[in-house]
């Protein structure tokens, strides 16, 4: 059964830098286009970031665009999120996700296989 599991989540001080890896198991992510979204408490999830298969297209949430970057190995069928300059309004509850194609990419309900999320505080 296809897995996707998420780690690198933690305590951070404002400015500080942190990197997620959503690693594929049971069946290569290769063929997904793969997405990071956040919750933070009592919120609704959001979208962060997307990339396509291959990995050369990528979108960002305003909110992170110039801060995060979205990567993939899919020799090592793991997909990173590589956060700098981490903000308190970054603290949430990272998941990434999986779908075919890489649009839409901002869109929750279009991704069909979800990690368990890694939580992220980052405090002032």
């Amino acid at each position: 059964q296809a897995q996707l599991v998420e780690s690198g989540g933690g305590p951070v001080e404002d400015g500080g830098s942190l990197r997620l890896s959503c690693a594929g198991s049971g069946r290569t992510i290769g063929n997904y286009a793969m997405g990071w979204f956040r919750q933070a408490p009592g919120k609704e999830r959001l979208f962060v970031a997307a990339i396509s298969s291959g990995g050369a297209v990528t979108y960002y949430a305003d909110a992170v665009k110039g801060r995060f970057t979205v990567s993939r190995d899919n020799a090592e069928n793991t997909v990173y999120l590589h956060m700098n300059n981490l903000k308190p309004e970054d603290t949430a509850v990272y998941y990434c996700a999986a779908k075919f194609g890489i649009r839409p990419y901002d869109q929750e309900d279009q991704f069909h296989l979800w990690g368990q999320g890694t939580p992220v505080t980052v405090s002032s």
